[in-house]
């Protein structure tokens, strides 16, 4: 592709930077970004070296949601052709909601429309205190369907009542108390402070492990306790105590010593 709205950046810590490149459109993206933002994720959970993702953008804002060129053009296409648009944009979110590595999003400025659904499909959230965040497809007479699923998931179902119909905007200090976001930073320049200081807790722990914990977590959500449940947790317990990771970490703490994935 020879517009690099989406980049990738890896340094020696194993941390991928995936960077949303739009500045002069607010970060808003379309059919290219969310095809370079799918890509550049499919390698990054094929790249051994990489332990911890952060999703992030160039510029004022987070993103404006959805560009209206793309949205324009959309309309005058099919029911078909939009079906398969729409199916792009839930392959995006699900590969980001999924990955199997950590995912951080660092958020400022404005989040609308679908970028509440990019940080709703990340494992952590910090935002500046001046961000916001807006369901705003209402307003143009859409719905925000295809990133529903994991905002309901993520703010639940009665902020996800008001907040899907009004389009109110939210400040980032009401995001962190619906569960949308994790840490809220005073200004844009705490930003990578407060992500480096997440990432090196992250680098501390087992990369299986932290993959591990990230399926069991989908593996219980909402799902009744019922015996194939207890069966299944017991068996995820078995698996990684005998794994070499786990052991590993068992023997590193009865030995007093770092786990060789920890590399200082």
């Amino acid at each position: 592709m020879s517009n690099q709205f989406v980049l990738l950046e890896k340094d020696s810590r194993g941390v991928a930077q995936l960077i949303i490149n739009r500045p002069e459109v607010h970060n808003a993206f379309d059919d290219d970004v969310i095809e370079q933002l799918i890509s550049r994720l499919e390698a990054c959970d094929q790249d051994p070296d990489v332990r911890v993702l952060v999703l992030r953008s160039n510029g004022k804002n987070f993103s404006a949601g959805a560009d209206l060129a793309w949205m324009k053009r959309m309309a005058q296409n099919s029911y078909q052709e939009n079906l398969q648009d729409a199916g792009r944009l839930a392959v995006l979110m699900e590969r980001l909601n999924s990955l199997s590595k950590p995912t951080i999003a660092l958020v400022q400025g404005a989040a609308y429309g679908g970028a509440v659904g990019l940080a709703a499909c990340c494992d952590i959230v910090i935002a500046s205190e001046a961000s916001q965040f807006c369901l705003s497809e209402v307003k143009i007479g859409l719905i925000p369907a295809v990133i529903s699923p994991y905002v309901v998931r993520a703010i639940g179902e009665r902020q996800s009542r008001r907040y899907f119909v009004t389009a109110e905007a939210f400040s980032a200090t009401q995001a962190r108390d619906f569960g949308l976001v994790h840490e809220v930073v005073a200004d844009v320049e705490m930003l990578d402070d407060a992500c480096n200081r997440m990432i090196d807790q992250l680098r501390r722990n087992s990369p299986q492990g932290m993959h591990a914990a990230k399926e069991l977590i989908f593996a219980v959500s909402g799902k009744v306790i019922d015996q194939d449940v207890i069966d299944d947790t017991a068996r995820r317990i078995a698996e990684i105590r005998v794994s070499s990771e786990g052991q590993e970490g068992l023997g590193s703490f009865l030995q007093k010593r770092k786990p060789n994935w920890i590399q200082e």
